[in-house]
């Protein structure tokens, strides 16, 4: 092969070279798609093992006078709304309702009941706003208490409620229900649902915050429940019509009906 014949290769081999390495630069140059964001991180708990957490809530309402709050909460409940009173800090009886996903639907369903003239002015409750949420994470022993201070709040309230039948312990049952889903806790609303839901607890390993249950109706089908405060107390709604009050677990009506203790925390 001639010398002139080798030096074109050689010279093609370069040029070949020189594209290569051109074109590998310019694919380096391009801009390239930005990276897919990382996937939402879900808030979690480690404070809860069984009950789940309630989303977005509607609050509605600022009565002094407990009647007008029960007369809001029925014809919220006569729209199939899971409505029910609670007492404020502030000593004022106000109605909150729903479990909302998110914020825009609950200001959604809130705007529409407001264009009904079904409720006035609203106030929407954020996850974040429940003690529940606030001690995420930590010891249980906050969130005890928030419990046991949102019982009291209750004390020597008459207790009112409507849509359930006596029988079935819901006056009761719907005090605990909203002690706990004022702290962000969705308890069922029955008794028996309750007992059920929640994991058994010896009588001497009771910790407030805890709830206890009896048979009021002999036997041992559970129809009453009430918060443990501590001490062999507890705070209950006898039945309807009736005051909040403290009772105790060693008087011998509540001993012999005792059926159980319940607790909804990891410790």
């Amino acid at each position: 092969m001639s010398k002139r014949k080798n030096q074109r290769l050689e010279l093609i081999g370069w040029l070949l070279t020189l594209i290569l390495i051109a074109g590998c630069a310019g694919q380096d140059l391009k801009p390239q798609p930005p990276s897919p964001p990382p996937p939402p991180q879900r808030v979690t708990t480690t404070t809860v093992t069984s009950l789940p957490l309630l989303g977005y809530t509607i609050q509605v309402g600022a009565f002094a006078n407990l009647d007008n709050a029960v007369r809001l909460m029925k014809s919220l409940q006569r729209q199939n709304l899971n409505a029910y009173y609670i007492k404020h800090a502030s000593g004022l009886f106000k109605v909150r309702f729903g479990d909302f996903p998110s914020r825009p639907a609950a200001q959604k369903r809130a705007l529409a009941l407001q264009k009904r003239a079904l409720i006035d002015a609203f106030y929407i409750v954020k996850p974040k706003d429940y003690a529940v949420a606030k001690h995420s994470g930590h010891s249980n022993d906050a969130l005890r208490k928030s419990l046991i201070n949102t019982a009291k709040r209750f004390l020597g309230v008459p207790y009112k409620w409507g849509g359930e039948s006596v029988k079935e312990g819901f006056d009761c049952s719907g005090l605990t229900m909203t002690i706990y889903r004022m702290n962000g806790l969705k308890l069922p609303r029955n008794s028996r649902q309750q007992y059920r839901a929640g994991r058994f607890v010896k009588k001497s390993a009771l910790q407030t915050g805890d709830l206890v249950f009896f048979a009021t109706k002999g036997g041992k089908r559970v129809n009453h429940v009430g918060i443990y405060l501590g001490k062999h107390r507890f705070i209950h709604a006898p039945r309807t019509g009736k005051t909040i009050r403290i009772a105790s677990l060693d008087s011998k009506y509540f001993r012999k009906r005792y059926q159980g203790g319940r607790s909804y925390m990891a410790n």
